[in-house]
């Protein structure tokens, strides 16, 4: 019988050219190389940027590997799939990021051959005063004009530019159009894809310039996978006193992941019924499991199996917990009965209406 404790995994590193040195210098995560770190993927099953266990029994066995084989016990909830179904980010936007989109899953099967596209959602946990984010496209806005605005880098005439503040978030469905940085830090969560298309004249890895003809040609490939429908807002999350001292604030939430922030002055209890991505975005915390016990660092993941059931976690605490919910019986009844109204708890994401 496998005895299950939390998985400690690597987290590949992206230097793109908008990253800056945040993730190491303000959150205070230990390990990382020198240089820009514009992101560091927590719990990742992509393919090339994939996480494998550091330490205890599984060290060296792919997250891949275990998703496959003990998909119960991992992910839970009699899921199935070819990949670990969550991907999560730090994402340092010391600089803008390209403007971009994600197919959604229809789409991405479609033309990009793969079974899910990218939805995701970003909390805000760190933004200069006055930052903003590109989120979205305009009313009335077409295809033509569009495209004659992304190739011109006149963005603002044809996306909506949002204020970004500190403890929001925003839920982004794929094919929508978006950007964000400079000076930002967030955390994001997302479907397990690697699928894009953007329209700069520069490349995010390394910011040399893309030739006009190709920007072009990826100009019309976004364009191909355009929503312009979605009209996303930041919103600040909606807290529920658990116990004296503990709150849970429900963040974002859809069919593909929920994010949660928990802030604990004494201890916190979470149930772990299907598989939780658990990241510390404050001062060390002391963890306890079934049969184990631990402190996690700045700034540091671990991945909860959901055959633990439940994790205990000493504060002071500042955790993001994401996992794969029921909608009805994780999100909207809970808040419901904390008071909220149907059409708020609608606006964490998607799925949610009454």
């Amino acid at each position: 019988m496998t005895t299950w404790a939390p998985l400690h995994l690597t987290a590949p590193v992206a230097s793109h050219v908008f990253g800056g040195r945040a993730i190491a210098e303000r959150l205070g995560r230990e390990g990382l190389p020198e240089g820009r770190v514009a992101e560091t993927w927590e719990v990742s099953d992509v393919e090339g940027m994939a996480s494998v266990v550091a330490a205890g029994p599984w060290a060296g066995t792919s997250l891949h590997y275990l998703t496959l084989e003990h998909p119960d016990e991992l992910v839970g909830r009699g899921w199935r799939g070819d990949a670990f179904p969550v991907l999560t980010k730090y994402i340092d936007a010391a600089g803008m990021l390209p403007v971009h989109l994600h197919a959604d899953d229809a789409t991405a099967q479609r033309l990009e051959g793969t079974a899910t596209g990218k939805t995701e959602a970003w909390h805000v946990l760190e933004a200069a005063p006055g930052a903003t984010a590109l989120c979205g496209t305009r009313p009335g806005v077409d295809a033509d004009r569009l495209r004659a605005a992304l190739l011109a880098g006149d963005f603002d005439a044809v996306m909506r530019r949002l204020p970004v503040r500190a403890g929001e978030t925003i839920y982004v469905p794929g094919g929508t159009l978006h950007s964000f940085g400079p000076d930002t830090l967030v955390y994001e969560i997302e479907q397990t894809s690697d699928v894009v298309q953007h329209a700069m004249p520069w490349r995010m890895e390394d910011g040399s310039a893309v030739p006009r003809g190709e920007q072009e040609a990826n100009v019309d490939l976004l364009l191909a996978e355009w929503d312009p429908a979605p009209r996303p807002e930041f919103r600040p999350g909606l807290a529920v006193d658990v116990e004296d001292g503990v709150t849970r604030t429900v963040l974002t939430a859809g069919p593909y992941f929920a994010l949660e922030r928990w802030r604990a002055a004494g201890t916190a209890r979470l149930g772990v019924e299907t598989a939780t991505v658990l990241s510390n975005v404050g001062a060390p915390v002391r963890l306890r499991t079934p049969g184990h016990e631990e402190v996690l660092g700045r700034a540091t993941t671990v991945l909860l199996p959901a055959a633990l059931g439940w994790v205990e976690i000493d504060g002071p605490a500042d955790v993001l917990a994401g996992y794969l919910p029921d909608l009805e019986r994780d999100v909207r009844a809970p808040l419901l009965a904390a008071g909220y109204g149907a059409d708020v708890i609608a606006g964490l994401g998607a799925g949610l209406e009454g």
